[in-house]
């Protein structure tokens, strides 16, 4: 057999590379080590800005020479820590490393002791996380959940009047419309967007064991909490005061555990559309080329939903694991939490792949109204329940004496196939007011819908 070239395990970085590689600028190794160097330049400038340790504020120019090794982060800085590492064996060393290369390229070969200074790799790691993971989830991951949301909006409004057959338990029920249906997935997901938009991302900078103890020593006279909130926060994070080594990583637990439930939320939709083409409710549009069976030509497969639906549960499994994970460090640090959150980027490229599969999917179906409009004239037993209702209803107003208006309706319709006949002849001879016998003779199976085209205007 063969020997083949070094090959990558993952389908996301293969198969599916082209669906999820804008995750890659900030949940990679690159990504994570630009985001690392940002924090140790940033942490130097903090410092030198206020003459500690003997440094001076560096000017405008020394700035932003010094920023651009995060501006200009690209492939010659993942080869330099590529090769430090090699010596280090340690990757924030590394780019603590590059950052004092590139002091002494710059001339400020002399404050390159403040490289990390008083620094733990937590304190480092805790914040590039933070940085990344905020910036792969407003820049990518939400914006792919909008738009699939948007379309989910467009065609709860284009459907909102178009009248189905309800099948809870998988049985003919009170009719709905196709749009009000759509519509409470939109619900549902800008409920949970709502909830991940206040999520705080949240991080520490207060040395080995959470303390200050080597801030202190060095300089007593420094306010070092106030000055690691004003660094955090000039971050654009939230800060963590009580800490051990680490971040306790709760703000992560929370934001995976929303993430998962979006993710529960859109396989539900993906297996509620599954449903609708398999009954034939919505038809698949056929794509030019395409082949949805090898033996068999005929076939339209709704791989899209498929394929969203196995990778949201993928994506379930990694984020429910990290959220699980995270919060437990053994006394003030154990490395756990090292190798699992490498896989950050996992959970939410298959989550983003399964919102790009939806998406596809959904500009690829169409309803097919003559369908619904038949299956619904096909059920005229689910008007037992409007029937039943009003009868009680008129009991109640003393304008019928009929007894037990439930188990007479049960009798006529369950288990059987009523026709529009039938009903007219039964609601004919029933003891209720003019009103409501007029009512109930005017009804049909597409008109009892309630109010189902009214309420799609509860969207957000």
């Amino acid at each position: 057999m063969s020997h083949l070239p070094v090959q990558v395990l993952s389908p996301l970085d293969g198969r599916y590379r082209a669906a999820v590689s804008d995750l890659g600028e900030f949940l990679s190794e690159a990504g994570l080590n630009r985001a690392r160097a940002r924090v140790e330049v940033e942490w130097l400038i903090t410092l030198t800005d206020r003459s500690l340790f003997g440094s001076a504020p560096l000017n405008t120019q020394q700035k932003l020479a010094l920023r651009s090794l995060v501006t200009d982060f690209g492939q010659a800085e993942i080869d330099e820590l590529a090769t430090l590492e090699a010596t280090t064996r340690h990757d924030v060393k590394a780019v603590e490393y590059l950052v004092r290369r590139r002091l002494g390229t710059l001339g400020l070969g002399h404050i390159s002791e403040l490289t990390h200074f008083a620094a733990t790799s937590e304190d480092i790691n805790n914040l590039s996380y933070a940085l990344t993971v905020r910036d792969a989830v407003q820049t990518v991951w939400l914006p792919k959940l909008s738009l699939v949301i948007d379309a989910l909006r467009r065609n709860a409004l284009e459907f909102r009047a178009d009248a189905m057959l309800a099948r809870t338990h998988g049985q003919p029920a009170t009719p709905t419309t196709m749009g009000k249906e759509l519509a409470v997935f939109v619900y549902r997901l800008e409920r949970i967007v709502r909830q991940i938009n206040a999520g705080e991302y949240l991080g520490k900078f207060s040395g080995a064991t959470g303390t200050f103890a080597a801030h202190v020593t060095a300089e007593p006279s420094v306010d070092w909490p106030a000055l690691s909130r004003e660094f955090v926060e000039g971050l654009g994070l939230g800060w963590n005061p009580l800490t051990t080594q680490i971040e306790s990583h709760d703000w992560q637990a929370e934001l995976y555990s929303r993430t998962s439930h979006a993710n529960r939320i859109l396989h539900n939709l993906a297996t509620d559309i599954w449903t609708y083409i398999s009954i034939g409710y919505f038809r698949q549009i056929p794509q030019v080329g395409a082949t949805g069976s090898s033996t068999m030509p005929h076939k339209i497969n709704p791989i899209r939903f498929e394929n969203a639906e196995a990778n949201l549960e993928l994506s379930c499994a990694i984020l429910d694991s990290l959220a699980a994970t995270l919060v437990t460090s053994r006394l003030q640090r154990d490395l756990t939490d090292s190798t699992t959150q490498r896989n950050i980027g996992v959970g939410f490229g298959h989550s983003l792949l399964a919102l790009d599969n939806i998406l596809r999917g959904l500009g690829e179906i169409d309803i097919d109204r003559a369908l619904l409009a038949s299956d619904l004239d096909s059920n005229w037993e689910i008007l037992g329940e409007a029937i039943q209702t009003v009868i009680r209803a008129e009991v109640s107003a003393g304008r019928s004496s009929i007894e037990d208006p439930y188990a007479l309706l049960k009798e006529l319709t369950r288990g059987k196939r009523i026709t529009s006949a039938d009903l007219a002849e039964f609601v004919s001879a029933l003891d209720i007011g003019a009103a409501a016998k007029a009512r109930l003779l005017a009804l049909t199976p597409a008109s009892y819908v309630g109010l189902s085209d009214a309420l799609v205007d509860y969207l957000p």
